[in-house]
C-alpha cells in the first residue's frame, strides 16, 4: 500500500479529530491519570460527546460510571 494511504487510513483509525481537544487529545488525558478501563472509556465518551455522538455518548460514559461505581462499592479501597 502507499505510504500516504498508510498514514492517511492509521490517523483516521487511530487518532480521529473527534477524540482530540485543542491542546490535549482523550488518549493522553487518560493515560497521564492512569485511568482503569472503565473510567477511561466514561472519558473518551464525555469528551467526544459534542463531535460525534451527542446524547448517545453521554448515556455510554453513564454507563460505563455506573459500572466503576457498583465495583467500588463492593470493594471500597
Amino acid at each position: 500500500m502507499d505510504e500516504k494511504i498508510d498514514e492517511k487510513i492509521s490517523s483516521e483509525i487511530f487518532d480521529p479529530t473527534y477524540y482530540k481537544g485543542k491542546k490535549i487529545s482523550a488518549i493522553d488525558v487518560i493515560e497521564d491519570f492512569e485511568l482503569d478501563f472503565c473510567l477511561g472509556n466514561a472519558i473518551k465518551y464525555i469528551l467526544r460527546a459534542n463531535l460525534k455522538g451527542g446524547s448517545i455518548d453521554l448515556k455510554k460514559a453513564i454507563w460505563y460510571l455506573q459500572r466503576i461505581v457498583k465495583k467500588w462499592d463492593k470493594n471500597p479501597s
